[in-house]
C-alpha cells in the first residue's frame, strides 16, 4: 500500500481555484515540495485550457469546472491526460472536496461559491486550508460550529489570518487582548478624496505590494477587504469584535501584531508574497525553505504604521459596524460589496459609489440572528438584489 499523509507519505491536496492568483502561487509551493505534497485534484471556474495545463504537468486525473458550457467544453477538448475525471457546477466542486484520497482541500475561489466545497470538506473529515475570505463573512457560525463537530483543522491561507495563527500557537486565547491586521492601504492609500472621485477601475487595480485578482485588488482599494479580514478574524479566532483592529502599514512586511494582556505583541513579519502564507498552511505543522527570499536584513529596511483614515475609506467602518451589528449585517455587507465592485469595474458606477452602495443596502435589509444557513443565504440574496436597484441611483 502507498504511504500517505498520515502515515508519513506526501499530503495530497485538492485546489479549488486553480487557476486565480491564488492558485497559481499555490502550484508554485506544491511544485517546490514533491515530496511533501501531491497534487491530487483541481477545479476552476470556467479557464479549462489553464487547468488542463495544469493537470498535464502535475499528472491530475481529477478535474473540475464550475461553469455547465466551459466544463462540456473540457470534457470534449481531448487536452486533459488520459483517464480524467471530469466534475461539473456546483456540485462536481464538492464532489472534489470530498475526495477519499485528499488529505487537504485548499479553498481559493473567489465569492461565496467556496461556500458548499468547504463545507464538503469538512463533513469528509478533510483539513480545510481557507483562502475564501468571503465564506467566513458570510457563514462564519456555521462552518466553525461545522468544524467543531466534525474535528476538522481550519487552517488560514489569508496572510493576515495565517499570521495570527502563527502568533497565537500554544498560547492561550484567553489571554489575548486585541489582534491588529494591517493594511497596505492599497492603490489609494495616498489620494485625496478629491482624488478618489475620479479613480478608474484601471488606477484601482495598480496595487503597489501584492499581485492579486481583480476583485481583491479593489477591496483593497477601498480598505473593504479588511473589513472583510477583520470580520473573519472573529470567526477563526473567537474573538469579540472590539478586539479586532487594523491599521496601515505601506510595506506589506508585518502582517499582523497581537497583544496580550500583559500588554506585550507579537508580530509575524515575511516579504509580501503568498506563498509564505500558503506554504505554512499546506505544510503545517512542518517547515521548509520557502519558494521565495526572505526579508533582506542587509538592505534598508523601514517599517511605518498609520491610522486608517474612515473619512477617505469609510468601507472599514461600515465593515465594523455590520460586525458589531452581527446577525446576518456581516452577510448584507459582504454581498452589497460584491456586486458593487462588480458594477465599478465594469464601469456602471464610480468609485465612491462603492460604499454609498453598500451603506444604503446595510440600511435597507433587516438584520436577525439566523437560525441556519438557509437563512444567510436568502439575506445574501435579497443583499444583491437590493445593490443590483442601487446602481442606478448612484451612478
Amino acid at each position: 500500500m502507498k504511504a500517505s499523509h498520515k502515515d508519513g507519505g506526501r499530503k495530497k491536496v485538492v485546489l479549488l481555484g486553480a487557476t486565480g492568483s491564488i492558485g497559481e502561487n499555490s502550484l508554485r509551493v506544491i511544485a517546490a515540495h514533491p515530496d511533501r505534497l501531491e497534487l491530487a485534484g483541481v477545479a476552476a471556474k470556467a479557464n479549462w485550457r489553464k487547468l488542463a495545463e495544469i493537470a498535464r504537468t502535475f499528472g491530475v486525473k481529477e478535474v473540475g469546472v464550475f461553469e455547465e458550457g466551459m466544463w462540456k467544453e473540457a470534457r470534449e477538448s481531448g487536452a486533459f491526460p488520459t483517464g480524467t475525471r471530469f466534475h461539473g457546477g456546483a456540485a462536481g466542486l464538492k464532489e472534489l472536496a470530498s475526495l477519499p484520497a485528499a488529505d487537504t482541500v485548499l479553498v481559493a475561489v473567489v465569492g461565496t461559491a467556496g461556500l458548499e466545497p468547504a463545507l464538503a470538506a469538512i463533513a469528509a473529515g478533510k483539513e480545510l486550508a481557507l483562502a475564501s475570505k468571503e465564506i467566513m463573512v458570510l457563514a462564519g457560525k456555521f462552518v466553525m460550529a461545522e468544524a467543531k463537530r466534525h474535528g476538522t483543522r481550519l487552517l488560514p491561507v489569508d496572510s493576515e489570518h495565517n499570521a495570527v495563527f502563527q502568533c497565537i500557537e500554544g498560547h492561550p486565547s484567553a489571554g489575548i487582548r486585541r489582534v491588529i491586521l494591517t493594511a497596505s492601504g492599497g492603490a489609494f492609500r495616498d489620494w485625496t478624496a478629491e482624488r478618489l472621485a475620479h479613480a478608474t477601475p484601471a488606477d484601482a487595480l495598480r496595487h503597489p505590494n501584492w499581485s492579486m485578482g481583480p476583485k481583491v485588488t479593489v477591496d483593497s482599494a477601498t480598505l473593504a477587504n479588511k473589513g472583510l479580514e477583520l470580520i473573519e478574524a472573529q470567526w477563526l479566532f473567537g474573538l469579540r469584535p472590539d478586539q479586532c483592529g487594523a491599521v496601515i502599514h505601506p510595506q506589506s512586511t508585518v502582517h499582523c501584531l497581537v497583544e496580550f494582556d500583559d500588554g506585550e505583541m507579537l508580530a509575524q513579519l515575511c516579504p509580501p508574497s503568498m506563498t509564505f502564507p500558503i506554504q505554512h498552511a499546506l505544510l503545517h505543522p512542518h517547515r521548509a525553505r520557502g519558494v521565495e527570499p526572505p526579508i533582506d536584513f542587509t538592505r534598508l529596511l523601514s517599517l511605518e504604521f498609520r491610522p486608517i483614515d474612515e473619512e477617505r475609506f469609510p468601507m472599514i467602518r461600515l465593515a465594523r459596524e455590520a460586525m458589531a451589528a452581527g446577525g446576518v449585517a456581516p452577510a448584507v455587507f459582504n454581498a452589497a460589496n460584491e456586486v458593487a465592485v462588480d458594477a465599478f469595474l465594469g464601469g456602471k458606477i464610480a468609485f465612491l459609489a462603492i460604499p454609498r452602495i453598500v451603506a444604503e443596502v446595510l440600511a435597507h435589509v433587516s438584520n436577525f440572528e439566523p437560525s441556519d444557513l438557509n437563512a444567510v443565504l436568502g439575506a445574501d440574496a435579497e443583499a444583491r438584489r437590493a445593490s443590483i436597484d442601487a446602481i442606478p441611483r448612484t451612478t
